[in-house]
């Protein structure tokens, strides 16, 4: 595993979630804005996608949930180019991503650099997604889920475990075996229980922007908390965090634009991938 940026002869690395802990919001709700502006999307995908998230916003997450919009998600990106999502997520994060990131975490992150720790983004959300972020801020890399892809073009199947909850802590074992890192040593970051096995392996685990269930796990085990939400939320968020899966960057916010959104799609045809302007600049890439 190679990171993005080299920091060779660390023993220390501190690992943060994305969403709601390095970016306000969901990042991937922002990419699938993005791709959805971008002509990427059908009705019937938007539809789907709708009843998921409103599933997850009244009920809470399930396996049966996840596992439904991993499939989704995949069959949404079969035969998709991987240099033209990129091209988009690159101009997603300058457009929308960029502003997002939270100064006191950035803060945090740049501390640890400075003190020479490797910095990794741990993610549900496509390893590309995750690595992009990564490079723009700075950090070393990043773990993400991997969408399997075959001569540039997404296969519609996984290369390896959905990068949620448990596995998040498999994937920084390996990582710190791999590298020689000392987990004893080193830092943890996350706002959701998901990210609760990821912070118990390491010796000094943090919540940033904790939901309640983290709150109070974090209460109960005596971590750490830091606050850098301009207020705090009792209740769901206005920006539900999003469970993504492999390639899953299509979720969508339920609380606002799903109406334009089906209204917008109605009035022009799918298109696609892998045909439009954005080709160019993704070969430049």
């Amino acid at each position: 595993m190679t990171p993005d940026n080299e920091n060779a002869g660390t023993r220390v690395a501190a690992f943060f979630d994305v969403d709601n802990t390095v970016i306000r919001g969901a990042s991937s709700f922002h990419i699938a804005r993005g791709l959805w502006q971008r002509d990427y999307f059908s009705l019937k995908d938007i539809l789907a996608l709708f009843y998921e998230q409103s599933t997850y916003v009244l009920f809470g997450e399930s396996k049966d949930q996840m596992d439904r919009i991993r499939e989704h998600g995949l069959d949404i990106i079969k035969g998709w180019s991987v240099a033209e999502m990129t091209a988009v997520a690159e101009e997603v994060y300058d457009e929308l991503l960029a502003s997002r990131v939270y100064p006191g975490t950035k803060a945090i992150i740049d501390e640890h650099l400075a003190q020479g720790h490797e910095v990794w983004f741990v993610t549900a959300s496509p390893v590309e997604i995750g690595r992009l972020i990564a490079r723009r801020i700075g950090a070393t890399g990043a773990l993400g889920t991997v969408a399997e892809h075959t001569g540039g073009h997404y296969t519609g199947k996984l290369e390896s475990d959905f990068l949620h909850g448990p596995a998040k802590a498999k994937a920084v074992r390996a990582l710190a075996e791999e590298r020689g890192l000392s987990l004893e040593d080193s830092y943890a970051y996350g706002d959701s229980v998901n990210d609760a096995s990821m912070l118990a392996v390491v010796g000094h685990p943090c919540t940033i922007n904790p939901d309640p269930k983290m709150r109070r796990l974090a209460a109960e085990r005596g971590w750490p908390s830091r606050e850098f939400r301009k207020r705090r939320k009792s209740g769901r968020r206005g920006i539900v965090k999003s469970s993504v899966t492999g390639a899953a960057w299509v979720t969508i916010q339920v609380t606002r634009g799903v109406k334009g959104a089906c209204r917008g799609l109605l009035r022009r045809p799918r298109r696609s991938p892998g045909t439009d302007s954005h080709a160019e600049a993704a070969r430049d890439l």
